[in-house]
This record gives C-alpha cells, structure tokens and sequence, in this order.
C-alpha cells in the first residue's frame, strides 16, 4: 500500500514539474516579446532623435563637420543591418553569430541589440 502511494505522490510531482516548466515557457516568451517591443520602441525612437537633429542643424548655422555627420550615420548603419538579420532569423549575438534562430527570440540578441541602441 505504500508503494502505491510513494508512485502517486511521485506521478503528481512530475505533474507539477510539467506545469511549472509550461508557465516557465509561457514567462520566457512573453519577456522576448516585451523585450522586442522595447527594441523597437528604442530603435524608432533613435530614427526619430537622428531627424530632429537633422531638421534642427538645417534650421541652425552648420557647426558639424562632415566627418562627424558620416561616423554618426555609420553607427546607426551597422546598427540597422543587425537589427535587420535579427528579423530576417540569424543571430546577432557573440553566442550564436549567424547561426538560424529557427523562429524562436534569442534573449542574449535582444540584450545585444538593446545595448547597442542606448
């Protein structure tokens, strides 16, 4: 009689463990898809920043050389391309660097790409 219920006490666990392992899944998930809006709210936000700048230094006198126009450009170049392959399925992250991403967020990019955008 107590192996019986020593198993039913055992099968109820795993139970638990696969429910907890599913709210595990459904937390990951839904933290990829905040950290992904933020991305995108920052990197919109970063788009917008570059052409205020832009319509303020047309209206005021040109005090930035072109160089410094250029390497301000370049950064939000690469920037973009990254960005880019993310959407497009390919890591960007120092882990898994081009590498498919087979449909599913990878939080080390997401962190990679937010860093790169602050």
């Amino acid at each position: 009689m107590k192996d019986r219920n020593f198993l039913d006490s055992v099968m109820e666990f795993e139970r638990q463990l696969e429910s907890l392992q599913q709210q595990y899944n459904d937390l990951k998930k839904y933290v990829a898809h905040m950290v992904e809006d933020h991305q995108a709210i920052q990197t919109e936000n970063l788009h917008l920043r570059r052409r205020l700048e832009e319509l303020l230094s047309n209206d005021s006198s040109d005090e930035r050389s072109e160089t410094e126009k250029m390497s301000l450009l370049d950064i939000g170049e690469g920037y973009d391309n990254l960005a880019r392959l993310y959407q497009e399925g390919f890591h960007v992250c120092h882990v898994h660097f081009g590498s498919s991403r087979k449909g599913e967020d990878c939080l080390f990019c997401l962190s990679f790409l937010n860093k790169q955008n602050a």
